[in-house]
């Protein structure tokens, strides 16, 4: 009796600290135009943010212009979820290139109908063990509700033929899943299935995912039998082939680290193929806190990548800002404005048929 007691205690505490869940920004429930605008004409990071979100009009604008929308870190999880669906609906990104827990632990785990919950206390981090409750800095997630992301992977790893997959070719199938199994409809993963929008994870197994592939390639290997595995090269040469036959591109940036060097390298890995006429990223937006005086990818600015033939030079921002607090403003704002309304529809996607 003492033992259930303590279970219904403990179930108890779990369901009280899991009680508020996140809601995810809309960015056309409201109109950030005016804000930006006022911004323009201040100073500091404001007057940053207000040319940033210039610059993301200029892509928008440009009808030669592959929009690169590029995600690290947890700013899904905290809120920009639909904020980031939003983009592929109204075909304002044509690619997305993202960390693993971005695409899996956040997006496709919230396509499962799971969600994310707002920290309203911090209890002692081994409390939150106990209760199987992970964190995010103020943000929880159910570890019973991850461990059936994991599974979910597993589902759709062994249900494919045993053979080399890019990241892009296993995250559509991920969407292929959600469309005939999801429980919600403002998913990235199967927004980005539906309109062709290729999304690359380059380091896609540091997520939920990875438990998932690795118990598919352990049971196989003890069946005797051959398991799927995920090409990086592939990622790498199909992200390549976009870049080269798409000509102009844009990035918008949210974070830095794996993501944003893989997409910018695609300019030097097109002039290692014999693309000597390459274009470098002709526009370019970074939204990131790393701190620039440690040489870290995440914080090297857009400058010094010019430095290395990534990057235009002449249009591009950095935004020394938490993301999750700008983004909204900036994405706000270019909805309302409505180039995306005439821009034409890239389906990269369809180049991997």
């Amino acid at each position: 009796m003492e033992t259930k007691m303590t279970d219904t205690a403990l179930s108890n505490r779990k369901a009280e600290l899991l009680s508020t869940k996140v809601e995810h920004i809309d960015i056309t429930s409201f109109d950030a135009r005016p804000i930006i605008e006022s911004m323009g004409k201040m100073s500091f990071t404001s007057r940053d943010l207000a040319r940033a979100t210039g610059i993301y009009n200029q892509m928008l604008a440009d009808p030669d212009c592959t929009i690169c929308l590029v995600i690290a870190g947890s700013t899904s999880a905290g809120g920009c979820m639909d904020l980031y669906a939003e983009l592929v609906r109204s075909n304002m990104v044509d690619c997305v290139i993202a960390t693993g827990a971005t695409i899996v632990d956040m997006d496709f785990f919230e396509g499962l109908g799971h969600k994310h919950y707002q920290a309203l206390e911090v209890p002692d981090d081994d409390t939150l063990r106990s209760l199987y409750i992970d964190r995010i800095y103020d943000t929880y997630i159910d570890e019973e509700q991850l461990q059936d992301c994991d599974h979910t992977i597993l589902e759709i790893a062994n249900s494919l033929e045993p053979r080399p997959y890019s990241s892009r070719a296993f995250i559509r199938e991920m969407g292929k899943y959600l469309v005939e199994h999801g429980k919600k409809d403002n998913s990235l993963v199967k927004l980005a299935y539906e309109h062709d929008v290729p999304i690359f994870c380059p380091a896609f197994v540091d997520s939920s995912a990875g438990f998932g592939l690795v118990k598919h390639q352990v049971d196989r290997a003890k069946d005797g039998k051959p398991y799927m595995v995920l090409d990086a090269i592939a990622d790498f040469r199909e992200l390549t082939d976009i870049k080269i036959k798409a000509g102009t591109t844009g990035l918008l940036m949210i974070g830095g680290g794996v993501p944003k060097n893989f997409i910018q390298d695609t300019v030097v890995c097109a002039e290692i193929l014999g693309h000597e006429d390459v274009e470098v990223h002709k526009y370019a937006v970074q939204i990131t806190v790393a701190d620039v005086r440690d040489g870290a990818c995440s914080s090297s600015t857009l400058q010094e990548a010019a430095s290395w033939g990534k990057v235009n030079t002449g249009i591009e921002q950095m935004v020394f800002a938490e993301a999750g607090s700008v983004m909204p403003l900036l994405a706000s704002d270019a909805y309302h404005r409505g180039h995306w309304k005439t821009r034409t529809k890239r389906a990269w996607g369809k180049l991997f048929a």
